[in-house]
Order: structure tokens, then sequence, then C-alpha cells
């Protein structure tokens, strides 16, 4: 695996016949290990928040899922990494840890579509232990006892997903409370888990199409084109100003 930087923001080039042992090494390492899908618009947040950037740059793998990413990198003349559909290489990395008979925690979403997920989750993966779970959307005064969980399940994966206020900087800015597991934030994995929504058609995300699909779901998302002007108009100046 290598790091590049595009526009400032790092990113990892992983390969797909890197992925196991890339999982088993982070396994291997004490501590919060964080795994990040980075998007087009959490690149360009990472570019105005600090802390996002610095969250990014202490991150242990960092895996592009926009298409828009890879354009960039290729704009700049600069090594093109991988792409990965979020939720397929969700299964992926799942299906590393139930053959080496290593343990889940999950966090987020609603109580009932939680339940579902993990008995989806367990018929699915039998050698996978899941360990914990807790509903998102949780009060403040809950926290402490979920942290608390998770630091005496130790599990090899927490599984992050929507209902945590602070998404991937949850586990981030809570690092060092936590014994030694690998933390993904995905916002609709439990939902996909559930079947209660439907994940992207493999097609559609091939052709870099997605962006269709939630904003059919939220037509407000069309304002999402600004920024990504924007940021067309950064990888202009990088191409012209930066050596």
């Amino acid at each position: 695996m290598r790091r590049i930087k595009l526009i400032g923001v790092p990113v990892d080039i992983l390969n797909p016949e890197e992925l196991e042992l890339t999982v088993l090494e982070l396994l291997a390492k004490p501590g919060a290990k964080h795994i990040v899908f980075l998007s087009i618009w959490d690149l360009l947040k990472a570019r105005r928040n600090g802390e996002f950037q610095d969250f990014l740059s202490s991150a242990d793998v960092i895996i592009p899922i926009s298409k828009s990413i890879l354009n960039g990198a290729r704009f700049l003349r600069n090594d093109v990494p991988v792409r990965y559909n979020p939720f397929t290489l969700t299964i992926n990395i799942l299906s590393i840890l139930d053959s080496h008979y290593k343990s889940l925690y999950l966090l987020g979403s609603r109580g009932q579509t939680l339940h579902v997920a993990e008995k989806n989750l367990h018929d699915t993966f039998p050698h996978l232990k899941i360990v914990g779970r807790h509903p998102g959307y949780f009060p403040k005064a809950k926290e402490e006892d979920i942290i608390v969980n998770v630091y005496k399940s130790s599990p090899s994966l927490v599984l992050l997903s929507d209902g945590i206020k602070e998404k991937a900087l949850w586990s981030y800015k809570r690092r060092n409370r936590f014994a030694s597991s690998i933390f993904c934030y995905y916002r609709d994995s439990l939902e996909i888990f559930s079947k209660r929504i439907k994940r992207i058609d493999e097609d559609t995300f091939n052709k870099g199409h997605e962006i269709w699909h939630e904003i059919g779901k939220n037509p407000l998302k069309l304002f999402l084109l600004l920024p990504f002007l924007h940021y067309i108009m950064i990888l202009v100046i990088y191409k012209l100003f930066k050596k």
C-alpha cells in the first residue's frame, strides 16, 4: 500500500490482492486503527477542516470511493489509486475477518434495524463473532457505557453506521480509550444489511453515477455542484502553479 496526496489530502493506493494482508497487519497493531472511505466531499472537507485533516493524516487506510478523486489524480499526473464500492469492500473485509474467526461490534442505526442487520450478518458470516452492539442516536449520557463496552469486548472491527453524530470522527476523538480495534464508518451499512435500503447498483457505481441516485432521494443535493466546481478549480490551480 502506498500513500499519495491529492490537492494536499492523503489518499492510499491499495490493490485488491493486498487487502487481506493489510487487514491482518492492522489487527496485529495495538490501539485504535481507522479505515476511511473517502468521498470527494470528504476530500474537500479536509482542506477546510483542520481536525478532519489530522484524522486523515493519522488514519491507517484511506480508500477513495468517488470517481472524481481518481480523475483528479489522473489530471495532475499523479499515481492513480484504486476505487472501491464501500459496500463491496465492507463485505470483503468482513469475509476476511470471518475466515480468521475474528470479532465484530455494531454501532449505529435504530434498534430494529440493528437487530435485523445483526441476524443477517450472523447468517452470512457464521465464524464472525458479534461481541456487542448498540443503536445510534444515543444520548450523551449513554456514551460512556458504549466506550467501556467496546474497550472490554475489544472487537477486531467496530462498524459504525448512521446515527453517530460525529461520524468517523467519533472513534478518532476517543482513540486513546480503546484497546485494539479497527474502526470503520460507513453510514448506510446497517441499513443495507437489514435490507431497509438497497445498495447502489454495481454498474451505476462503476460509471460514477451514484450521485444521481443520491439526488433522486434528496433533490437538494443538486447544490453539491457548487463544491464540485470548486474542486475542478483547485485542480486547475494545482496543475498551473504547483511543482
